[in-house]
């Protein structure tokens, strides 16, 4: 397995393919550090999700939060946030000051996901910027495997659907909650989220 930076032909046709996109209501960028979420990759993105006026949202790896500028929402979870702030997060004080840092590294929203404690948003398409704490809703955790990549989805698709910001976390925050809850890697269905919710 090769993790460098992907470069020459695969490069540009990846862009290509990016820049052929058409009638997306939302694009997720998935960093899993192998190499493929590059600048140019990300300024794809950019321009695609902008020529679309659709959300463009990123689950990041790289600890510089300006690697991800332009992106609508940056998803890390708290160690990531701390890496890419070099803040110890303990409290909700610590927490406000590691998602008002990557916001003004990245100019993106900030959804922090934070384990037990559930997750802290900053939506700043709002005016002023709306911060909201919420906390986590699983009952039982017994894997975190793919709870990053649930919250991410889940918030692509209700931002796709037209919810705020604080509305899709809620309801990407439900949806952790539902995944840690089983082994391995869960699918969340919509009436398992329905239930969740009307709970």
């Amino acid at each position: 397995e090769s993790n460098a930076p992907i470069a020459g032909p695969t490069l540009a046709t990846l862009a290509q393919h990016i820049a052929a996109l058409h009638e997306c209501r939302a694009i997720v960028l998935s960093d899993y550090d192998k190499g493929v979420v590059t600048r140019p990759v990300i300024e794809a993105a950019v321009e695609a999700a902008g020529r679309m006026s659709c959300p463009l949202l990123v689950d990041p790896k790289v600890p510089d939060a300006q690697f991800y500028r332009g992106a609508t929402v940056i998803t890390p979870n708290h160690r990531e946030a701390e890496l890419m702030t070099g803040l110890v997060i303990r409290d909700h004080d610590d927490a406000r000051a590691a998602a008002h840092r990557i916001h003004q590294r990245s100019q993106a929203s900030v959804v922090m996901t934070w384990g037990e404690r559930g997750m802290w948003v900053m939506d700043t398409s709002v005016s002023p910027a709306r911060e909201v704490v919420m906390p986590a809703t699983a009952r039982e955790v017994s894997d975190v495997t793919g709870a990053g990549d649930t919250v991410i989805a889940t918030l692509a698709l209700a931002l796709a659907a037209g919810a705020t910001l604080v509305e899709a976390a809620a309801l990407a925050n439900a949806a952790a909650g539902i995944a840690v809850g089983r082994f391995g890697p869960a699918a969340v269905t919509l009436a398992e989220l329905t239930a969740a919710v009307s709970d």
